[in-house]
């Protein structure tokens, strides 16, 4: 019991933080600007002294080691700011769980723990312009190795953070034609000053310029040794960044919802028309109603998915469900929430015209959902082809099993 209470009592924590600490810093705030990243800095550092700091990360390069699921369940909180994730160093999760079970020891002694300290930025890079994003086996960035150096050629783009990004992992092809799709890539890290790294522009995206570079390698040439895994294991690697990317990704919609909700609630209970509050109006009780509903089935759903990868299921089904079931929440629960609020709602006296953006594009990162429903689609009706069926319930059951079998 003292385990969760621990959780809850951080989730409060941090709650405060975002909303007393976090907020402000958004109004204004230019990822390019010296002020604004000495204000960045500033919030960062109160982060540390209030012992929010790299919570998710494991204790060994430097983080506080919170269990996956109580990281879950405040990671939901961090999500209520765009700014929320850099501003308690949990944006660098992902890569750290890559680097540390993937590096050579080189990187891992040089790059772990200030990484984790928030001394430097990363990137990742698997997408192309030139290719269907939905395939990445069309991935046609290629590497060739030379003695002990690989030599990249290729175009990516939405390289988010790349533009203040000390490296970059890069999702290339390594093995020649006729190597199954799933073993001809490899991920290789590449730093941001090399010759060959070469930045084209910041895409503007739904009107903002948001850090989603397009980069050139040019005969960029890196040292062996800066490969994770092995030769063509890249699908394994991303994996396992992808995989709890995703549940993170649902929370921290499920944090956007929240706010957009509160905001809307607020609204409702303030704003009088005539002589009647807003919130009295049966269509406004119906958008509260719809909203409360997808943000709780959106919950419930997530953390369902997240108690499946925590015992050791891939949860592929539950995880596609989610990322577009939780895409679909987002965009319906700002949508509201700006129509209640108005035309203020379209302005940027209130964070939600940003949210609704970031919204739209929920429904492509990571997979579009179209790609997560014909996949999760055909999953199911090969299960049923084999046999098998498809029930929830047994899906539960046999997640228990792994648990006790895990105990043991």
């Amino acid at each position: 019991m003292s385990g969760e209470m621990d959780w809850v009592e951080k989730r409060k924590q941090v709650k405060q933080f975002i909303e007393e600490v976090v907020y402000p810093l958004e109004k204004g705030f230019d990822k390019d600007s010296p002020d604004s990243q000495a204000a960045l800095k500033a919030v960062q550092q109160q982060a540390k002294e209030a012992g929010l700091w790299a919570m998710g990360h494991p204790v060994d390069v430097g983080g506080q080691g919170m269990p996956f699921m109580d990281y879950v369940h405040v990671n939901e909180v961090i999500g209520r700011s765009h700014l929320g994730s850099v501003a308690v160093g949990s944006n660098t999760l992902q890569d750290t769980i890559m680097l540390r079970l993937y590096a050579s020891p080189e990187w891992r002694k040089n790059y772990m723990e200030p990484l984790v300290a928030g001394e430097f930025y990363q990137s990742f890079a698997m997408t192309e312009p030139e290719t269907a994003s939905s395939d990445p086996t069309g991935i046609q960035t290629a590497a060739v190795l030379d003695g002990n150096h690989w030599v990249i050629n290729g175009h990516k783009w939405f390289t988010s953070g790349a533009d203040r990004a000390k490296y970059t992992t890069v999702m290339v092809r390594t093995e020649p034609e006729g190597t199954p799709s799933h073993e001809a890539f490899s991920m290789i890290i590449v730093p941001t000053d090399n010759p060959g790294y070469n930045i084209q522009r910041d895409i503007r995206t739904m009107g903002m310029l948001g850090g989603h570079m397009e980069v050139l390698y040019e005969d960029c040439r890196v040292p062996a040794t800066n490969m994770l895994g092995e030769r063509g294991e890249g699908f394994k690697v991303a994996q396992e960044r992808l995989g709890p990317g995703r549940i993170f990704h649902a929370m921290r919609w499920l944090g956007q919802a929240q706010r957009a909700f509160d905001i809307m609630c607020e609204r409702l209970n303030t704003r009088r028309i005539r002589d009647e509050m807003l919130g009295d109006k049966q269509l406004m009780q119906a958008m509260v109603f719809e909203s409360a509903a997808e943000i709780q089935q959106s919950r419930l759903m997530t953390l369902d998915a997240a108690r499946k990868m925590d015992k050791g299921d891939q949860a592929r089904v539950e995880i596609s469900l989610i990322k577009v079931t939780g895409a679909r929440m987002l965009h319906n629960v700002i949508d509201r929430a700006i129509q209640v609020m108005g035309a203020k709602g379209v302005t940027d006296d209130t964070p939600l015209e940003r949210m609704y953006r970031t919204a739209r594009f929920a429904r492509l990162v990571d997979g579009a959902d179209e790609v997560h429903i014909y996949r999760t689609g055909r999953r199911i009706l090969r299960a049923f082809e084999r046999g098998e069926g498809y029930d929830f319930g047994e899906r539960e059951g046999e997640v228990a099993h792994i648990s006790r079998r895990a105990e043991m």
